[in-house]
């Protein structure tokens, strides 16, 4: 028997609970790879953006680049702390958007699946009462299909989790960039300070 006929058999055996369950860890699947290669992409290049500001900065630049994040803080009001802090929380907020949705997967997602096996293993040992059949040749396959759900649950736990460190790794690579810059551009304003503590 193929593949293709073992899932068109599971498919017409199992019920509404259990393929609407299928369906839902399915869309959360899609939805952890969508997230993965969107802000992967994003936080690629906005991180880069960054951190050519932060070398042209350390080769003497006085200012950021146009393209960083910090350009809106200091072209019109000039180099201000607090400015400062309110771009870098932007920043952080920017950076770690979507993470959130990504931990909500990872956390709900075994859940689901477990939901999705509770009612398939009720709806069989119901099934069971009624026919009044109950060896172990008729229990084992029912019960095995219906740990299907829980599986599938925690196959898309994984992902999204791993997913979810992974970007949150690269949203602090960006943050600790802007940071970086930050702290150059208010010693290039105050560079006594650093000759005094020298």
């Amino acid at each position: 028997m193929s593949a293709a006929d073992l899932l068109i058999n599971y498919i017409s055996r199992s019920s509404f609970i259990t393929m609407f369950v299928l369906a839902w860890l399915s869309f959360y699947f899609i939805t952890t790879f969508g997230i993965l290669i969107s802000r992967y992409f994003y936080l690629k290049s906005w991180l880069k953006i960054e951190q050519n500001s932060l070398e042209s900065m350390l080769m003497g630049n006085k200012s950021v680049r146009d393209d960083s994040v910090l350009r809106k803080c200091t072209s019109r009001f000039g180099v201000s702390f607090n400015l400062l802090n309110v771009c870098k929380s932007v920043a952080e907020k920017n950076s770690t958007n979507g993470l959130w949705l990504l931990s909500m997967i990872a956390s709900t997602s075994p859940f689901i699946g477990l939901f999705g096996t509770v009612v398939s293993i009720l709806d069989t040992f119901s099934g069971l009462g009624q026919s009044g059949s109950a060896s172990l040749g008729v229990i084992a396959p029912a019960i095995s299909e219906a740990l299907i759900a829980t599986a599938a649950g925690i196959f898309v736990a994984i992902p999204a989790y791993s997913v979810h460190l992974f970007l949150k790794r690269k949203a602090y690579e960006v943050v600790v960039s802007v940071q970086r810059e930050i702290d150059l551009l208010l010693s290039n304003k105050n560079p006594s300070k650093d000759t005094d503590e020298i």
